[in-house]
């Protein structure tokens, strides 16, 4: 009988037994470390799951996920239904999780400060010959989640949608927001239109309970802080 009538695919399990469906419906966090690796090898065989092959690889070595990662090719292939290519997808996914460990998380730039908030922009927006008008999303530690260009245009302004503003805060979880835009001018005085944007974001931000924070005009020489001045 061949591979092909004996495998038992994922797809044919029972759907509360399905681990891709439960990672996608429920988070990755949820599942077991037998039902990650299930999804890695995909299919077991007619009189065993993946769910209970990985098991049982996972027994051999104590459950101990860094015994496992110990284990090559040659190894995982003893197992009665781990030929190649599932054997080099879990050799894969364990150094990929090695790598990840030893790599150094980045410290996110924090921001108490509005000359924080303008060193984490400023290289961002130097030398621009156009208006640009950027987002940064805060966390509730004050620091920076994301930087987003939010519109382009051309020397002597640039078009303003809040509705993409909150859209971008609302997905990235923000606790606050700082938007940015600059003057190729060189000049720092906000314009007429400059107040009325910082003034609607921030009715909008009371109303999403996500707070403008301040508001910074940037040019190649400095930068103006609505929040410093007093406008926000």
């Amino acid at each position: 009988m061949n591979d092909d009538t004996e495998t038992l695919k994922i797809k044919a399990w029972a759907e509360e037994d399905r681990p891709r469906e439960k990672l996608m419906e429920k988070g990755r966090q949820i599942l077991s470390e037998a039902e990650l690796i299930a999804i890695l090898i995909g299919s077991g065989s007619r009189n065993e799951t993946a769910v209970e092959l990985s098991k049982r690889i996972l027994s051999a070595v104590e459950n101990n996920l860094n015994e496992l990662g110990k284990l090559g090719i040659k190894e995982l292939t003893k197992f009665k239904g781990i030929g190649e290519a599932k054997a080099v997808s879990i050799v894969a996914a364990l150094e990929l999780g090695r790598r990840r460990k030893e790599t150094e998380v980045l410290k996110k730039e924090k921001v108490s400060t509005s000359k924080d908030a303008y060193d984490a922009i400023k290289s961002k927006m130097a030398d621009l010959p156009h208006e640009e008008f950027w987002l940064m999303i805060l966390n509730r530690a004050n620091a920076i989640i994301k930087k987003e260009l939010i519109s382009r245009g051309g020397v002597a302004g640039t078009v303003v949608d809040t509705k993409i503003i909150f859209k971008s805060a609302v997905e990235h979880y923000a606790s606050s927001i700082i938007i940015c835009h600059n003057h190729p001018s060189g000049n720092l005085k906000p314009s007429d239109a400059d107040i009325r944007i910082t003034k609607n974001i921030k009715e909008a931000g009371k109303i999403m309970e996500i707070p403008l924070i301040d508001h910074l005009i940037v040019t190649d020489g400095g930068y103006y802080s609505f929040a410093d001045e007093g406008l926000i």
